[in-house]
């Protein structure tokens, strides 16, 4: 596994980081979206402290993660379902 020293920059500071190669475009991607949100919550409540801004995003992240996980949690659960008829149905017919 090669590792690469890579400088994420979030908000106003640099934060070097040893990474994966393979990780390196997905890090970046996030570095890229923090600071989009950052932008976004600053524009939308006039709020300047880059702390408050910062927990701010990772409470909207980390909501947004546990939605995730919840719908697919719920999409496994139908999809298993919908297995269990069919295979209910082929049994039937054998």
């Amino acid at each position: 596994m090669t590792e690469l020293s890579i400088k994420i920059k979030i908000g106003n500071r640099e934060y070097p980081m040893k990474v994966a190669a393979s990780e390196e475009a997905t890090i970046r991607e996030a570095g890229k979206k923090i600071n989009e949100k950052l932008k976004s919550f600053q524009d939308q409540f006039g709020i300047d402290d880059k702390q408050d801004l910062l927990a701010m995003v990772a409470i909207d992240s980390f909501v947004e993660k546990l939605r995730a996980m919840e719908l697919r949690q719920t999409t496994d659960e139908v999809a298993m379902d919908q297995i269990s008829k069919l295979n209910r149905l082929v049994s039937a017919e054998l």
